[in-house]
């Protein structure tokens, strides 16, 4: 019996320190859920924000990192303290760069609009505006959902008409759910999914997709948000110039 409970006491200890560890490798952003392959997904990239501290842009590995997603604004009057030094440094490491802006439910998109354009320079040779859709970090929901799709197709407008790009959105999966099922289909989607490759209720396609949270890179003392595109390198490209 001894032997039994000392054989059973070994086994639980042995599974008990094997959970720690996994926890551990997934908050450290050692271990994750996805792993989508260069072969499939040739073209990957990162986005980034203040969060992620002063990054020596010269150390984050190009074969790895293509593009990179950088906070520039949230609401009507937030500006990322870090973006213009990330937008300067990233592009002049040949980083192809792009800009996003954190929707609140709190302000209107012409305001919001006007926020972004303040901030994000109309350059060439850049990836379009991103429009970050989310419950996270949001102000509380104080509004009816047609009026939530109203402000946003505002601000879709806005931005569209002076980068003469059509806006990415940036969805995560509840958010999709709940807003965005057969609404502003044109849009590209950015879809968020760090435990399995994203599958959408209406089998939209999707053009970017966040696949880890808590990724490793040299050069970022943090960890950061791993992206990958859907579709080829010369599909990228054409993305770029458009």
């Amino acid at each position: 019996m001894y032997k039994l409970i000392r054989k059973a006491l070994i086994i639980f200890s042995g599974l008990m320190i094997a959970g720690l560890l996994l926890i551990y490798g997934l908050y450290s952003g050692y271990i994750r859920f996805n792993y989508p392959s260069l072969s499939e997904y040739p073209v990957q990239g990162i986005d980034v924000s203040h969060h992620q501290n002063e990054i020596n842009w010269q150390q984050v590995d190009r074969e790895r990192v293509r593009f990179v997603f950088i906070k520039a604004t949230e609401g009507g009057d937030f500006k990322d303290k870090s973006f213009a030094v990330n937008w300067q440094r990233a592009g002049e490491q040949g980083f192809v760069v792009g800009a996003y802006h954190f929707f609140t439910f709190c302000r209107s998109g012409q305001d919001q609009a006007l926020n972004f354009i303040e901030t994000v320079p109309k350059v060439a040779n850049t990836l379009p505006p991103v429009i970050d859709l989310e419950y996270g970090g949001n102000c509380q929901l104080t509004i009816e959902k047609q009026q939530v799709l109203a402000e946003i197709a505002v601000l879709i407008e806005r931005l569209e008409t002076f980068y003469q790009k059509k806006p990415i959105l940036y969805v995560t999966q509840e958010f999709f759910d709940d807003f965005l099922v057969g609404q502003f289909e044109q849009s590209p989607l950015w879809i968020r999914n760090i435990y399995r490759r994203p599958v959408l209720k209406d089998q939209r396609p999707w053009l970017f997709w966040q696949y880890a949270n808590r990724g490793r890179l040299e050069g970022i003392e943090t960890v950061v948000d791993l992206n990958t595109f859907h579709g080829t390198k010369e599909e990228f490209e054409t993305l770029i110039k458009n």
